[in-house]
Parts: C-alpha cells; sequence; structure tokens
C-alpha cells in the first residue's frame, strides 16, 4: 500500500498547474455541474454586447470556450503562468490580456463585466467601469465549499469561515455599490476524489482549500485518506456554487 500511495502522490505533485483546466483528473475525480451553464450564459451574453470584460480569466480557457466574442474584449490575470497561457490562447481571438490584480480601466466602459470563481469581487470597482445600463455576471464559489476535504485536514472550521462566501452578502456588497441584483441562483453539488492523486493535485491548485498546503506538511494525513479510500471507495464532498448577475442602473 506504501508504494501506491507514494506513486500516487509523486505523480500529483510533479504535474504541472498552471491554468485552469482540470481535465488532469478525468478519471480520478468527479464534480456535479451547476444546472444553469455558465459558459452558455456567458456566451450569449458575449454575443449582445460592444464591450466586455473577464477578470480573473486564469488561463483563458473559459472565455475562449465561447463562441463569439465582442468587438472590445479584455481580460485581467494576475498570476505570471496564467497571464502567459491566456495571452497565448486569446490573444488571436482579440482580447487584450491585462496582467493585475486591480481593474485599471476608465469610467462606464464596459457592458459586461464577467468572472468565474473570483477570489475576491470588488464590488465598488465593477460598478465603476460598467456603463449604465450594464451588468456583473459571475458564477461564484459558495459557503463551505468542499469542506468535507479542508476539514479532514484543518479540524471543524469555525462558524465564520464556514459561512464565508455566502451569497446573501454578495447581494448586500453589489447593493452597496450602487448595483441591482437582478438573477441570484445557488446549488450544492456532490464531488468524489477516487485516488490520493486527486487530492493532492487538486489542493496544490485550488491553493485557498488548505492554504499553505505541500505533501511533507500534510503526508500523514494524506496517507490516512488514502487508506480510507482504499477501504471505503470514493471520499465524497460537496462544492456550493452560486450564479450572480447584478446590473447597473
Amino acid at each position: 500500500m506504501g508504494g501506491v500511495f507514494d506513486e500516487l502522490v509523486a505523480e500529483a505533485e510533479a504535474v504541472s498547474v498552471d491554468g485552469w483546466d482540470f481535465s488532469w483528473l478525468d478519471g480520478r475525480a468527479t464534480e456535479a455541474r451547476p444546472s444553469w451553464g455558465y459558459q452558455r450564459l456567458l456566451g450569449e451574453k458575449l454575443e449582445s454586447v460592444h464591450a466586455a470584460l473577464d477578470l480573473e480569466t486564469g488561463g483563458g480557457e473559459v472565455l475562449d470556450g465561447c463562441p463569439s466574442l465582442p468587438p472590445l474584449m479584455a481580460a485581467t490575470e494576475s498570476w505570471p503562468p496564467n497571464v502567459a497561457r491566456a495571452s497565448a490562447r486569446l490573444r488571436p481571438r482579440g482580447v487584450v490580456v491585462v496582467a493585475t490584480e486591480d481593474i485599471p480601466f476608465g469610467d462606464d466602459v464596459f457592458d459586461l463585466v464577467s468572472s468565474r470563481h473570483p477570489v475576491t469581487t470588488a464590488w465598488a470597482e465593477i460598478a465603476r467601469v460598467l456603463r449604465p445600463g450594464g451588468s456583473y455576471f459571475s458564477q461564484q464559489v459558495g459557503p463551505a465549499s468542499v469542506f468535507e476535504l479542508v476539514e479532514f485536514f484543518l479540524g471543524p472550521q469555525p462558524d465564520h469561515v464556514r459561512n464565508g462566501r455566502h451569497p446573501d452578502q454578495a447581494v448586500d456588497e453589489a447593493t452597496k455599490a450602487g448595483l441591482d441584483v437582478i438573477d441570484l441562483r445557488s446549488e450544492s453539488l456532490r464531488t468524489e476524489f477516487c485516488d490520493i492523486g486527486a487530492v493532492v493535485y487538486f489542493l496544490r491548485k485550488v491553493i485557498w482549500m488548505v492554504p499553505g498546503f505541500t505533501v511533507e506538511q500534510y503526508r500523514g494525513k494524506l496517507r490516512e485518506l488514502h487508506e480510507k479510500i482504499e477501504r471505503d471507495g470514493p471520499f465524497a464532498a460537496h462544492t456550493t456554487r452560486f450564479l450572480i448577475e447584478a446590473r447597473k442602473p
């Protein structure tokens, strides 16, 4: 068993986690998808606007999956490996990729601002760059997402941590920024990790789940979880997602 554990962990520790493509997990982990279909809805919205901005675009995978883009299309990303990937992927489609954590654009510029799974949402800045009648459209990670896995490694989390990223909080912040929330949907989705390599890859890639995660630091817990998966089958957790659309009056 030790040999299998070491092999799976070493493989997952060596693979690149650049970009926002999770295809390495195919056959090793499953996650139910929200029923609304974010990328499809985003694609439909992009077809009907002139100027749009995608924040925290990652490697540009989601935006590139949209069939048509508006005449003026910009994207931001702050992590250098993702900036390079997004630029290579999106530049041929006329997208300007800006390497920044900020929103360095003028007032009232964009018809649509979008973001899939942003780490933070700068509501006031988003409201500033939206033109009147423009919208912010985003799929976000909800409260206590995959916390079965988080708490396996970190132990029980306090209520304020478990309830962080609640959609009600997003509505409050959007309203304070002067935006009108016109759509809000939430879902809890079953997620399964079939081997310990999938867990290592996931925690390396989604770095805020177990902050500072390293295989060396958590090897004991990883081995414990590996033995649990070998004994009981895939480790189940629940991903939470919410969709929010907010319009500038």
